[in-house]
């Protein structure tokens, strides 16, 4: 049985454009990721939003998880606040197990988000869910919550963007993926 460790993003004080946290919602999003989980066979812990990210990194480290999901939605730079949209998927630039799960979250990602051509894949070597987790890891910024647009779709989607991530992981563990009865 694969094991993933759920990170939803523990930054209650990054504000989306529509009033919650980011928190809030990647933890919806986790939320209705459960049901998914559990009919197709894998098993998770997640993390605890009380929790400082050294602490969450320590707690991954601890287990034996086969992928690190990082769920966050992201923000623009000051200067193009609002004026940004679509989801990025990071891996750890040496990672080729990392590049392989996030092509597929991202493949699968097009599929539901409207423009699919504004969803990437980047590289990286300083985000610390991706440096410093020993799973392998893949961090995804859903949408940018400073787009009106991206965060409704974002509030509209839970659960097809739950039922997305676990798609995806099924994919890349080679399981079927099984909706719950």
């Amino acid at each position: 049985m694969p094991s993933v460790y759920l990170s939803p993003s523990v930054q209650d004080f990054n504000e989306t454009i529509l009033g919650e946290s980011e928190e809030y919602y990647m933890n919806l999003v986790v939320d209705a990721m459960v049901p998914y989980l559990r009919a197709s066979g894998i098993s998770f812990i997640r993390n605890n939003p009380y929790d400082s990210l050294s602490q969450v990194i320590a707690q991954s480290n601890a287990g034996d998880y086969d992928l690190h999901l990082a769920l966050h939605s992201n923000a623009s730079p000051e200067n193009l606040s609002g004026m940004l949209m679509g989801p990025d998927v990071y891996y750890y630039a040496y990672s080729e197990a990392g590049e392989a799960a996030a092509n597929i979250f991202a493949d699968n990602l097009k599929t539901i988000y409207p423009n699919p051509n504004l969803v990437t894949v980047i590289p990286n070597t300083t985000l610390a869910e991706l440096r410093r987790t020993r799973a392998t890891a893949v961090l995804i910024e859903l949408a940018y919550h400073d787009n009106y647009q991206d965060a409704t779709w974002i509030a509209d989607n839970i659960d097809t963007i739950a039922r997305n991530l676990v798609l995806s992981l099924t994919e890349y563990f080679g399981i079927p993926f099984v909706n719950p009865q």
